[in-house]
């Protein structure tokens, strides 16, 4: 039970700093947080918010698509499809996570849940998901990214070590 809310806490953590730090950037912008609204409606975008280095800006931007904005091409049945996809993965990664995971895969897979469920939360919300982390070089850019999306790949690449280091104790 102890444990169960350690990743409970940690992964609620995540969609919490997720939604905290996109509710601040949509105050910023609009003056409000509206709790439903359709993203075309609210801000448009590229939404420049901040420059602080030579490779690195705060951004705003909307993301309908999947990972770097894949899917975004299959029209206005997208975000639905999006929603469904997800939930149906994260109620499967939850249930691995709490019944069937080793320790040392625990903490990597709340990172992936709960940032999972704070990209769910805003394509609920808004039907697209923001995005505002901006690193760039010269004129190229990495996809503008958030804390969730953050989270997401630090736990897989966790997530990996773990599974390597599993298998090796195994042998």
């Amino acid at each position: 039970m102890k444990n169960t809310l350690k990743i409970l806490a940690i992964l609620m953590g995540v969609v919490l700093l997720d939604q905290i730090t996109k509710g601040i950037l949509i105050y910023m912008i609009t003056g409000g947080v509206p709790l439903f609204e359709p993203a075309w409606k609210l801000i448009p975008v590229p939404y420049m918010i901040a420059q602080f280095t030579d490779f690195f800006n705060i951004v705003f931007t909307w993301n309908p698509g999947a990972s770097f904005s894949l899917f975004r091409s299959i029209g206005e049945t997208a975000p639905f499809l999006i929603i469904l996809i997800t939930g149906a993965i994260i109620g499967f990664i939850s249930y691995y996570l709490f019944k069937k995971s080793d320790k040392a895969e625990k903490l990597p897979i709340a990172l992936i849940v709960g940032g999972a469920i704070g990209n769910l939360i805003d394509r609920i919300r808004f039907g697209a998901v923001v995005d505002f982390l901006d690193f760039h070089v010269g004129g190229w850019h990495w996809p503008a990214f958030n804390i969730a999306d953050t989270c997401i790949t630090i736990g897989v690449g966790l997530y990996i070590i773990s599974w390597i280091i599993i298998r090796i104790k195994r042998k």
